[in-house]
């Protein structure tokens, strides 16, 4: 029991070691949503859909929305554009790795890859 325990608790801080490392090293990057041409959100039979477009349909369908709360099309108009946007967001977001030598690649590789593999064996159950 202990030393199931013991890889247990190893396998954990390993693995979060090497999460945690993994993690830093990722450089996150959100393009320019605001502008048009290369940079939009969508497009649409050829033209571009930024974000300021979807932000004044949002804009109509809030004010539908003010004017009579039970008009499904106000909602329908204010959800979808709240979609368009989040998935806007989310496409537009790059991740990359930081410059790191290759020694940190390796221990990071390890701890992560050595810390899940200790989990998992220290909760498999062994007979004989």
């Amino acid at each position: 029991m202990g030393t199931s325990m013991g890889r247990f608790i190893l396998g954990f801080f390993m693995f979060v070691g090497g999460l945690y490392l993994m993690l830093n090293s990722i450089r996150v990057d959100i393009g320019n949503m605001f502008s048009g041409g290369r940079h939009s959100l969508y497009h649409v039979g050829g033209f571009g859909v930024t974000s300021g477009s979807i932000l004044i349909v949002l804009m109509f369908g809030v004010a539908i929305l003010f004017y009579n709360a039970k008009n499904p099309l106000g909602w329908l108009i204010s959800a979808g554009s709240i979609v368009a946007l989040i998935l806007g967001v989310l496409m537009n977001t790059h991740f990359s790795l930081q410059y790191m030598s290759a020694f940190d690649l390796i221990v990071i590789i390890v701890l992560l890859c050595g810390g899940l593999g200790l989990l998992l064996s220290s909760m498999i159950k062994r007979s004989a």
